[in-house]
């Protein structure tokens, strides 16, 4: 195996699947199914989920919300992806842990670092939910952050693409795909990875990326035992 400990970054709109909006069932189930194929290798893994199928705290702006209101709203989001996530996983067997960077004790621990590490080096699968429990921070920034402080190998993102593209693969035909950039070759190109504060969080702490198809079976055990899968940031 390649990595011993690895932070998984999912995207709240890929749990539509085919819906427009709220949780697929079935996505839910797949994610569940490759998250424990992984994690029945020995592997450590902690997980951030995004909340954009419920809501993103940018949109609540255009609709008259407060931004930092929103944003508390965007984090709350997060939270009932993660109970959701929380479930499908113990469902197919996993212990997990959901750790919420807000005050939620009915329903989650506060992060607290040294017991983030603890849950991992026991087996279970944490979650961490409610971003950094600040505004003006995206679910990217909680990854890179989290994935630091829990001295993560890797930083996994996984999404409806196979990797980091010159250009939209879904709006622009001749985009091609790259296998690897440097941090500083991907900042100079502008290459939408993450938000900025993520991108140069992990760039400071030498902390590698990989972006990669979360939709498509097998690729997480892929990348986990060292195939090349997606595109490598380092």
């Amino acid at each position: 195996m390649k990595y011993k400990r690895i932070l998984l970054k999912l995207s709240g709109e890929a749990l539509m699947g085919e819906k427009q909006h709220g949780i697929d069932s079935n996505r839910l189930e797949q994610y569940a199914d490759e998250i424990k194929s992984a994690h029945d290798k020995g592997l450590e893994i902690a997980i951030v989920i995004g909340g954009g199928n419920i809501f993103r705290g940018v949109d609540g702006e255009k609709s008259g919300i407060d931004r930092v209101q929103g944003d508390y709203m965007g984090m709350l989001a997060t939270v009932i992806n993660a109970m959701a996530l929380q479930s499908a996983l113990e469902k197919h067997g996993m212990y997990t842990r959901l750790m919420s960077g807000l005050k939620m004790e009915q329903v989650c621990e506060p992060f607290i670092r040294r017991r983030a590490i603890r849950h991992l080096e026991k087996g279970r699968i944490v979650i961490f939910g409610a971003g950094i429990g600040n505004p003006y921070f995206t679910t990217d920034s909680t990854a890179s952050l989290r994935a630091i402080e829990i001295e993560s190998d890797v930083v996994l993102k996984g999404t409806r693409v196979d990797g980091v593209y010159t250009a939209d693969p879904e709006k622009d035909p001749a985009a091609t795909k790259y296998n690897e950039v440097s941090f500083q070759e991907a900042y100079e190109k502008g290459l939408n990875i993450m938000d900025m504060t993520a991108f140069t969080l992990c760039m400071e702490n030498n902390l590698p990326i990989i972006v990669f198809d979360m939709n498509k079976s097998g690729n997480l055990l892929n990348i986990v035992n060292g195939k090349e899968v997606g595109t490598l940031i380092s």
